[in-house]
C-alpha cells in the first residue's frame, strides 16, 4: 500500500487519517490517539503530508519534516468548499486531501520554534496594552462621576492622576483615592510587564539580520519589523510584493462580474495585527513629511492633497509591505529613494 498523500484531521487527543495515492484514491483511514500519531505517520511513511493550518499544525509539522517528510499546510476556509455533506472528522482529513490535491491551491509556510517565540511576545505584549486601556479607562470613568477630567492618552493620564489625588480630597473620599492607589499600581505593574517585552523584543531585533534589514524602511520600526518576520518569514512563498500586501488586506477589494471591474475599499483580509502595524508606521511618517523635496516626500505631499491622510496612509503602508517582500525574499538592502549608489 503505497499512501502518496496523507491528510490528518487535527484535534486534542484524537486524530483523524485520510491517505490517497497518486491518482486521489483513498487507500488507508484510520483514528489513532495523540500519543500513537507521531509513531503511525513513521510507518505509513507517506510522501506528502497535508493538515490545516489551526494553532497545532506547525508543531507537529516540524516533527513530521525530522521524518524526511514534505508537509503542507492549507488554510482552513481552503478545505470547507471541499467538504462533502455532513461535517465530521473522516469528511474533514478527506477535504483536506482533496483541497491540497487543486494544482493552483496555496499554502502556509512552516514557521520555526524561533517565529512562534517573537509572535507569542507579540500577543502577550497586545493582550496587556488592552488591559492597561482598559485599566485607564476605568479610572477615566471613576474620576469623570466625580467631575473630573483627564486626557486620553496613557502618558497624560500618568502625569495628571498623582495630582489629582492630592489636590481633590473635596470629591475624592479617602475610601476612593485608595482604590485609585490601588488600580494605579495595578497600571504600575502591567507597563513593567510591558517594557520587559518590548526588551525582549529589541533582543529578537538585534539578533536577526532579516529584521534588521527591513528595520531600515521609514515607517517601520522594531515592532512592526519582528512582527513581519515572526509572521513572514522570509517571504519567499509570496511570488511578488503585491502578493504580501494582499495577503495582509492592504489591496481593494474586487467585485467584478460581467467583464465591469469594480475596486472598493481595502479588503482587510489576512493579519489584522501586521496591517495595524504598517498603518500605524505609515501614519508616523507622514507626521514629519510637509516641507520636505526628497521624491519620496514630495509624492507623500501629493497624494495627501489629492486623498486626504487617511488614504495616504494605506498607500504608504501598501507600498511598504512591497518593500518588505523584496528586502526578505531577496539579498538587496534598503536604499532611499532618491539616493545614488
Amino acid at each position: 500500500m503505497e499512501i502518496y498523500i496523507l491528510g490528518i484531521d487535527l484535534a486534542k487527543q484524537v486524530f483523524q487519517l485520510h491517505g490517497a495515492d497518486r491518482r486521489g484514491r483513498a487507500v488507508h483511514r484510520a483514528k489513532v490517539s495523540r500519543g500513537s500519531l507521531f509513531e503511525a505517520v513513521r510507518t505509513l511513511t507517506p510522501g506528502v503530508i497535508v493538515m490545516e493550518a489551526c494553532c497545532t499544525a506547525h508543531h507537529w509539522a516540524r516533527r513530521f519534516q525530522s521524518l524526511g517528510i514534505e508537509v503542507r499546510l492549507i488554510s482552513p476556509q481552503y478545505v470547507t468548499p471541499f467538504v462533502k455533506t455532513n461535517k465530521n472528522d473522516r469528511n474533514d482529513a478527506e477535504a483536506i486531501v482533496e483541497a491540497a490535491s487543486r494544482p493552483a491551491m496555496r499554502f502556509v509556510t512552516v514557521k520555526s520554534v524561533e517565529q512562534q517565540d517573537i509572535l507569542a511576545a507579540h500577543r502577550m505584549r497586545a493582550i496587556l496594552i488592552r488591559h492597561r486601556t482598559a485599566l485607564i479607562n476605568q479610572m477615566r470613568g471613576l474620576l469623570g462621576e466625580r467631575g473630573l477630567t483627564i486626557s486620553r492618552s496613557p502618558e497624560a493620564f500618568k502625569r495628571a492622576i498623582p495630582e489629582l489625588l492630592r489636590t481633590s480630597a473635596d470629591e475624592l473620599t479617602a475610601f476612593c483615592q485608595t482604590l485609585l492607589a490601588e488600580l494605579l499600581q495595578h497600571l504600575t505593574a502591567i507597563e513593567e510587564r510591558i517594557h520587559l517585552i518590548d526588551t525582549s523584543i529589541q533582543a529578537f531585533m538585534k539578533h536577526s539580520a532579516l529584521c534588521r534589514k527591513i528595520a531600515a524602511v521609514p515607517g517601520i520600526g522594531p515592532i512592526t519589523a519582528t512582527a513581519v518576520v515572526g509572521a513572514v518569514g522570509n517571504a519567499t512563498q509570496f511570488r511578488n510584493g503585491r502578493h504580501l500586501a494582499a495577503w495582509l488586506g492592504l489591496v481593494p477589494r474586487q467585485y467584478s462580474s460581467g467583464g465591469k471591474s469594480r475596486l472598493q475599499g481595502i479588503s482587510r483580509h489576512g493579519d489584522t495585527y501586521l496591517r495595524t502595524l504598517l498603518i500605524h508606521g505609515a501614519r508616523a511618517v507622514l507626521r514629519y513629511v510637509k516641507g520636505k523635496t526628497d521624491p519620496h516626500s514630495v509624492w507623500l505631499q501629493q497624494m495627501i492633497a489629492r486623498r486626504g491622510h487617511n488614504c495616504t496612509a494605506v498607500a504608504l503602508a501598501n507600498k511598504n509591505a512591497r518593500i518588505i517582500q523584496a528586502l526578505l525574499s531577496g539579498e538587496a538592502s534598503y536604499v532611499s529613494p532618491g539616493t545614488t549608489t
